[in-house]
């Protein structure tokens, strides 16, 4: 099952590779293809001093975490995110938050849910019909299903 990663989903994961969040990307190959906008990648670079004083770890040991956990991401450049399904995600996150088109372009396009640890986005989402978003609680609960079958 293909799962979009979002970008406050990854940055909890590389801030600590132990937690839930990081336990699902790290074990969850058998169960889940998490796939991800590079955009997220640039978030991460433009947050990289804040991911640094919010972890307290030093440089070698965070870029060692980033790369945990993006070896388990492929990307997608947004380019290949065909128009229709990038209007349809400006349509629905143009009054939550513009920073989310990829995410939600990405979830379209490869009918996938979106997980994403952002209740504004998720109300916003699910207010205007789209139920392709799932939370950390949810995906926990589908990793487990899914490994019973």
């Amino acid at each position: 099952m293909i799962i979009i990663v979002d970008t406050n989903i990854a940055f909890s994961a590389i801030l600590n590779t132990k937690s839930t969040i990081g336990d699902l990307i790290l074990n969850s190959g058998k169960a889940f293809r998490f796939l991800s906008s590079y955009y997220l990648l640039y978030e991460i670079d433009k947050h990289w001093d804040k991911l640094k004083i919010i972890s307290k770890l030093n440089e070698s040991v965070l870029h060692e975490s980033q790369r945990l956990i993006n070896k388990n991401i492929s990307f997608i450049d947004e380019g290949q995110i065909p128009r229709k399904h990038r209007i349809k995600a400006y349509e629905l996150v143009k009054d939550i938050d513009l920073k989310d088109i990829a995410f939600v372009a990405l979830s379209e396009y490869q009918e996938s849910l979106l997980w994403t640890g952002d209740k504004t986005l998720i109300k916003g989402l699910k207010m205007a019909g789209y139920d392709r978003v799932i939370t950390t609680d949810e995906m926990i609960k589908l990793r487990y299903n899914l490994g019973k079958e």
